[in-house]
This record gives C-alpha cells, sequence and structure tokens, in this order.
C-alpha cells in the first residue's frame, strides 16, 4: 500500500494473508476498544465505542477466517460490552449514553454469519473460512488446523450464556471433543491439521505453536469461566501428553544437570522429533503454566524465550535451536513473550520481569516505531520494516506491557477477577458464566454439569505451586545464574 494508506482490504481477493484476517470490518479499531478501556481512557474509549456502533457492519460479500474473526472481532465486542454494562465501572466511568446492548447484538451477528462454517462438515470440526455475506464458498478447503477450529468456546461460550442461547456455545464445544476424540491412542497427542470431512490427520507435527496453541489455552481458560468438569480433565490430559512427550531437556528447571527444558516438536503418533525449530508463538506457554500453577517450568521457558529476544532484540517467527538462527526472521509484534512476562510477574513479583518488560520496551521503540505507529520487523538480524501493523499489537501487546507496569490498574486492584482471551481481550470471570442455562450441553452426558470450585483446580504432574515461591526467592534472578548463562550459551548470545 502506499505509505500513510490504511491497509485495507486488497484486491485481488486471492491476497489471503490480509483479506483473511482484515475482513474488511474496521479490524483494528474494534480490536483496540477494551485497551482503551484499561487505559482508564474513557473519552477515547466512548469515542471508538460509538463509531464502531455507527459505522460497523457484518453484512459483507467477505471471506474471513473463523479463528480470527472470533478471537479479534467477536471477543472485543464482547469484552466492550461486558465493560459497558459492568455496574461497578472498576476502569471509571466507560458507560456509554442510552447504550442499548448494540455490541452484544453485533456479536450476535457476527456469529451467526460465522455459523454456516460449523454445518455441512461430517466431524463438526469447522471449515476455516466462511463468507459473512454467503456462507461457504463452494471450493472451500476441508482442511482447518488444531488451534483455529479448537479455539472458539470461551467467545462462543460467552456469547451463548450472555444471550441464554446455547447454539454458539454447543457447535464451538462440539468441535472441540471431535478434535479430542481424533487424538492418538498411542500418545494421546493432536497434530495441527486435520480434514474436517474425514478426520484425518493431514499434519502430524504436535507441538506447542502455530496451529495448536490456542486448542491447549482454552481448554484451561473454558474450564476457569465456565466451571465445565470436562475442559479440565481434558487439560490436565494434555498437558500430561505434553510433558511426556514434547519436553526435553533436564527434570527440574532450578537443579540439576542437562540442557535448559525445552518443548519441540514431535510427530503425534510417534512422539519422535520432527524438526528442530520453535516458533514464537509457543513463548505463551509459561503464562499457560502460570495458569496451572507450574511456576518452576514456566520461569525455565520464559527465560529461553528472552534470551533469543535479547539476542536479537525481536523473536523470529521460528528459531532453529540446533542451528542457532531464525528459520523464518520476521517479527510481526507479537505479543506471547510480554503477556508470559506479565503473567509470570503477577505470580512471583519478581522484579526480574520488570526489567524484562523493560527490554522489551525499549527493542520496541528502537527497532519498530514509525511515523503513524510501530511496524512489522522484516528481518530481526537486519531490523528492515514492513508496512504492516498488527490489530494484536494494539489488542495485546501494549494491553500486556501497559498492565505489567501498572501495578495500580483496576485490573489488578478492584476485586474483580479477570481472565484475558487468547487475543488479549479482558473478561471478568463471572458468576453469571458459570450458571449455564441449559444444564445438558452435549446429549447423552448427563454429568458434565458437574461443576469445580474455582479453588479446587489441581494440576497434575507438575514441579511447584504459585504458593510456594518463597520470599527470598522473589529478590533473586528467578533462575540461578549458572542457568542463565546455560541458555544464553545455548542462543548463541555469549
Amino acid at each position: 500500500s502506499p505509505r500513510g494508506a490504511g491497509r485495507g482490504f486488497s484486491l485481488p481477493s486471492s491476497n489471503l494473508n490480509i483479506n483473511d484476517v482484515l475482513g474488511n470490518y474496521s479490524l483494528t479499531l474494534i480490536d483496540a476498544l477494551d485497551t482503551l478501556a484499561v487505559m482508564g481512557n474513557s473519552s477515547e474509549f466512548q469515542k471508538a465505542v460509538k463509531l464502531v456502533i455507527d459505522t460497523v457492519s457484518f453484512d459483507k460479500d467477505s471471506t474471513v477466517q473463523v479463528f480470527e474473526a472470533t478471537i479479534r472481532v467477536l471477543g472485543s465486542l464482547l469484552s466492550a460490552h461486558i465493560i459497558i454494562t459492568d455496574t461497578k465501572q472498576p476502569f471509571g466511568d466507560m458507560t456509554i449514553k442510552d447504550y442499548d446492548n448494540e455490541l452484544l447484538h453485533m456479536a450476535r451477528d457476527l456469529a451467526v454469519r460465522l455459523l454456516p462454517a460449523f454445518e455441512n462438515t461430517k466431524t463438526g470440526i469447522p471449515y476455516p473460512r466462511v463468507n459473512l455475506k454467503n456462507g461457504v464458498p463452494p471450493d472451500s478447503n476441508n482442511e482447518t488446523c488444531t488451534a483455529g477450529a479448537g479455539s472458539l468456546l470461551v467467545e462462543f461460550g460467552i456469547l451463548s450464556r450472555l444471550l441464554g442461547d446455547s447454539t454458539f456455545e454447543w457447535v464451538a464445544r462440539r468441535a472441540v471433543k471431535a478434535l479430542w476424540s481424533l487424538r492418538s491412542n498411542n500418545t494421546g497427542l493432536l497434530g495441527n491439521v486435520v480434514n474436517i470431512q474425514t478426520g484425518h490427520w493431514v499434519g502430524k507435527q504436535s507441538g506447542l505453536g502455530a496451529g495448536s496453541d490456542s486448542f491447549y489455552e482454552y481448554l484451561l481458560k473454558s474450564y476457569i469461566l465456565f466451571g465445565e468438569k470436562e475442559d479440565l480433565e481434558m487439560f490436565n490430559d494434555a498437558y500430561r501428553n505434553i510433558q511426556n512427550h514434547l519436553r526435553r531437556g533436564r527434570e527440574a528447571c532450578n537443579e540439576g544437570e542437562g540442557d535448559p527444558p525445552l518443548y519441540v516438536n514431535v510427530n503425534m503418533f510417534t512422539g519422535q522429533l520432527m524438526n528442530t525449530w520453535i516458533d514464537s508463538l509457543q513463548a505463551f506457554f509459561p503464562g499457560l503454566q502460570v495458569l496451572i500453577g507450574d511456576v518452576e517450568d514456566a520461569i525455565c521457558l520464559h527465560a529461553f524465550y528472552y534470551a533469543i529476544w535479547k539476542r536479537y532484540g525481536a523473536l523470529p517467527e521460528r528459531y532453529n535451536w540446533q542451528l542457532q538462527a531464525p528459520d523464518v526472521p520476521f517479527y510481526p509484534l507479537r505479543p506471547e513473550l510480554v503477556e508470559s512476562t506479565y503473567l509470570l510477574y503477577q505470580a512471583t513479583k519478581n522484579p526480574f520481569y520488570l526489567h524484562v518488560g523493560m527490554d522489551i520496551l525499549q527493542s520496541l521503540e528502537k527497532y519498530t516505531k514509525a511515523k503513524c505507529g510501530y511496524a512489522t520487523l522484516h528481518h530481526v538480524v537486519e531490523k528492515t520494516k514492513e508496512d504492516r501493523m498488527e490489530s494484536f499489537f494494539l489488542s495485546e501487546t501494549c494491553k500486556y506491557l501497559y498492565l505489567l507496569f501498572d501495578e495500580e490498574n483496576p485490573v489488578h486492584k478492584s476485586g474483580n477477577k479477570y481472565m484475558f482471551t487468547t487475543e488479549g481481550h479482558i473478561v471478568s470471570v463471572d458468576e453469571r458464566f458459570r450458571n449455564s442455562l441449559w444444564q445438558d450441553i452435549l446429549p447423552g452426558e448427563e454429568d458434565s454439569a458437574e461443576k469445580i470450585k474455582p479453588n479446587e483446580l489441581k494440576a497434575v504432574n507438575f514441579s511447584s505451586n504459585c504458593n510456594r515461591v518463597p520470599d527470598e526467592r522473589r529478590y533473586l534472578l528467578p533462575l540461578k545464574s549458572n542457568y542463565m548463562r546455560q541458555i544464553d550459551r545455548m542462543v548463541g548470545l555469549i
């Protein structure tokens, strides 16, 4: 696009990598709504919400990715709606004069337009793309990734529970269960690409990065939000299999001999190593480990990603740990490392993580700042830029950095408990989401209504627990310096 022009819907429509995500519906404006609220900027929040209500329509001949539309647009509309209608207004006055649930209605309108993706699929796993006006395109791809199909439950579940209409949660949950039923009998692992008609695995790679990441994240987050016992059981099972088959390196993070712990990509059926790269999306995993209480392991994995960041001032999209070099060298301003840094700081209060945040912030300022925003790095070594700022930079990267340093933020101080969606949208963990209006979400599974109280969350097979980070550890480096140096050597820093 010419410099300074917005990066809009671009023809030809075969230009998928842009149109898939942008969808021609003011994506960045919508994705940034709750960031404005978290930052306490009520005038801009109110202005942006009104702009969305007045100008955005989903009645468009536009083919979008179901997953991206759900996490970026649907999730943000729901988050903003929850913020506007919160009687406590913890972020300052975010109410909208004469607000009549417009954002909730827009969210429903979008979700209804995504529903055709769940029809005419033999497995219940949705098509990856849908046209907002005409449903699934006739030449549609029958292959989808595990994360794309299996990470819709948080947003669809919230929508169902706000509307009292089980349809949305039902289709999203059916997709999760369908994927779950396809895991390997041998390893219990899932692949990364599946055929939605045959249930045959096209991509047999099992890892924690692109194609798989948020599937695991949403098993746990759905449980935290809705309290459905089966979600926690699936998560615990998945976590155990991940530890058994994907984790390499020494057993304990902060003691013993051997390589630092690392999660690798393996064949889902045999557990054999498939390649020697990790991708930047995997940097979200320490944050998920914090949520389950496996803080020790989170500290170690986070340190590995932070070392890569220190080396390049960014995270390459793929990093080859054997060659100690990027395999895919661009960095699109992704939030995952900041997200894990923020969650680790919340869990440990160790000032080390403030230093990490400062480092990340300074790199972003130094290498990615452009005239009208921040730019994707085309190459982390050469520091060349692309004319592109993804919407998640505002919805996640900036929000997590801001919250890391804002100790007094209502997210931390208001007494409300919040959870972040995979796109960084905040949702209050609220009784009304835990009381399902429909006892039996899938036929023939009466016991699935059994709820676990929030404090009963127990993870299996992990080395530590949140409440056991002793005070003296808070002021030492989270990882002993010899282990830190070992990781620095492993990524070629020293």
